[in-house]
Order: C-alpha cells, then sequence, then structure tokens
C-alpha cells in the first residue's frame, strides 16, 4: 500500500516516524512551505520537511496544494495521512486515493472540533483526551472514524499534553495502516448533536481574569502553556504563567498577591487562589516563581491585574 503522508509541525513527526519503522511504504511527504524564524528571518523547513529531508524521503511544500492535484495523483498512492498539515483539502484532492484521506485529530471526536482541540480539552476541564482517525471531507472534522485512542490529562500543561498526545497518535497512524491495508475494518459514524467546536487561539485569549474561580485561572494558565503562554498585568508590563497550582492558602481581593515565598507566588481569585510556579518577566528569561520572588521584585499585597 502506497502511503502520502502530509503533516508540519513536530506533532506530527512522530507519526511519521512510526510509519516508516513499521515499514509502511512512504511514497511522498506534503508540508507547508519553508517560513521566516528567528530574528534573522531565516527561511526554515518544517520539522516535518526536515525529518523527512533527514531519511531521504520525496517532500513537496506547495504553497496550495489545491492547485496541485496532477501532481498528487502521479504519486499514484492508495492512502493520504494527515496531521495538522495546515491546509483545507479539495474535493479534487481527497479523490486521489482510491483507499481515502485520513487524519491524525487530537481530541475525542466529536467533541472540540477544529483549530484548538488539546488547549480547549483543558480549558474545558476535561478528564480525558485523545486522539482520533477520521476519514477526511470536504467539512472540518465531521468524518467517520476509524479508531479512538484515550489518554488522562491530569495536571499536564498544554505542551505536555501536546506531546503526549503526538505519540499516542503515531501509534493510531501505524494501527490505521494496517486496517487500511487489509481492508478490515467497521467506521463509526460521528454524533453531531454531541459535536463541539474550537477556534484558532488570539493572544486576547491568554488574559488571565482573576475576577474568575481558581479552577478557570488554573485551567487557562495550563491550556497556554508553553505558548502563547497565558499573561497578566504587573507594575505596568506583561508577566507571562506558564504553570500554576491550586491553593487554599488564605483570601483577599482578585489578583491581590497572598504571599510570594519558597512556594511560589500565591494570587487570590473571585473564588480561591492559585499558586503561579513559573513565570517570565517582560524582557526577562523565563523562571520559577520562587525565584522571582527570591529577587524580591514581588510581594505580599501587589496586584496582578
Amino acid at each position: 500500500m502506497k502511503i502520502v503522508f502530509a503533516g508540519s509541525p513536530a506533532f506530527a513527526v512522530p507519526a511519521l516516524e512510526k510509519l516508516l519503522k513499521a515499514g509502511k511504504n512512504i511514497v511522498a511527504v506534503i508540508t507547508q512551505p519553508d517560513k521566516p524564524a528567528g530574528r534573522k528571518k531565516t527561511l526554515t523547513p518544517t520539522p516535518v520537511k526536515a525529518f523527512a529531508l533527514a531519511h531521504n524521503l520525496p517532500v513537496y511544500d506547495f504553497n496550495k496544494i489545491r492547485d496541485n492535484v496532477e501532481t498528487v495523483k502521479s504519486f499514484n498512492a492508495d492512502v493520504m495521512i494527515t496531521c495538522a498539515y495546515g491546509q483545507i483539502l479539495s474535493q479534487q484532492i481527497l479523490d486521489c486515493f482510491p483507499k481515502g484521506v485520513w487524519n491524525i485529530h487530537a481530541s475525542l471526536l466529536p467533541k472540540f472540533r477544529g483549530a484548538s482541540p488539546i488547549q480547549s480539552s483543558i480549558l474545558a476541564g476535561e478528564s480525558h483526551t485523545g486522539v482520533t482517525i477520521m476519514k477526511t471531507e470536504t467539512s472540518v472534522d465531521t468524518g467517520d472514524m476509524l479508531l479512538v485512542k484515550r489518554i488522562p490529562i491530569g495536571e499536564a500543561t498544554c505542551g505536555e499534553l501536546t506531546q503526549k498526545l503526538a505519540e499516542l497518535g503515531a501509534e493510531a497512524a501505524a494501527e490505521a495502516a494496517e486496517f487500511l491495508e487489509k481492508g478490515d475494518y467497521t467506521l463509526l459514524i460521528q454524533d453531531d448533536s454531541a459535536a463541539t467546536h474550537c477556534k484558532k487561539i488570539a493572544k486576547a485569549d491568554c488574559k488571565l481574569d482573576f475576577n474568575c474561580a481558581y479552577t478557570e485561572v488554573c485551567r487557562k494558565i495550563k491550556a497556554f502553556s508553553p505558548e502563547p503562554a497565558a499573561f497578566c498585568n504587573f507594575n505596568g508590563a506583561e508577566l507571562n504563567i506558564f504553570n500554576a497550582e491550586l491553593s487554599d492558602n488564605g483570601k483577599g481581593k482578585p489578583g491581590e498577591v497572598l504571599f510570594a515565598d519558597k512556594r511560589g507566588i500565591g494570587v487570590a481569585c473571585g473564588y480561591g487562589a492559585v499558586l503561579i510556579t513559573e513565570l517570565q518577566p517582560s524582557g526577562g528569561k523565563r523562571m520559577s516563581a520562587k525565584d522571582f520572588a527570591n529577587g524580591r521584585k514581588i510581594k505580599a499585597g501587589d496586584i496582578l491585574e
């Protein structure tokens, strides 16, 4: 069975690597074009492209895949497996693959269709999330499901959960390839009435509101860590917050610093309090909250807004 793999970010690399290690016939890799990165704006390949080139796989970085139908047809592949590719596939592209196009989606569909499923599962306070291998249609994340894998979320940040889901997605991709090769599988139709949707994260979504309950504040911090990072204002400058825990140490008005010591920084919320454990001051480096407190840059009674 000939497979085309389409993906772009680091999240997609484990799936491509797993398929290769499983001996699958990857005839082409499709990814996004190189983009400027760093202060010097150096053109940089996607992590998937870098991996593919290192393993001597043919790579195509179409500006618009929908304008390259004949090239995609020329691969003469049976299946395409996609993972965070980053472009919408037209019906003409879908029709190039007789055994279908299958996407690795980082949620338990039909929950969290859309652009930010990992962040959204944390924000919603879900106990579990996972990956779904679904058949790609022209509508977003609505296709029939081939298989689903679940994991607990626990206290993970988005960065930590993303890594776990990347590995889980890799396992799912290898299993899906086996099913598709044998042609022995049953699809599960998504329940549209149970569907939820999530949007692309904007900077404004990351602003902390300490008037909210401590659970909501803590979830937002974890959902946007490490990027784009939840933030608040302190002494007229932005303070990025990367991790926190729920706390029951003291009461105060929302945003009031209750303590700043070796434990971290306790901040009152509309209900309860959070213990900030990792942060980054404006113009500074990422550090533990206790180190920030040790520098005497923050004290009890200060206000985070």
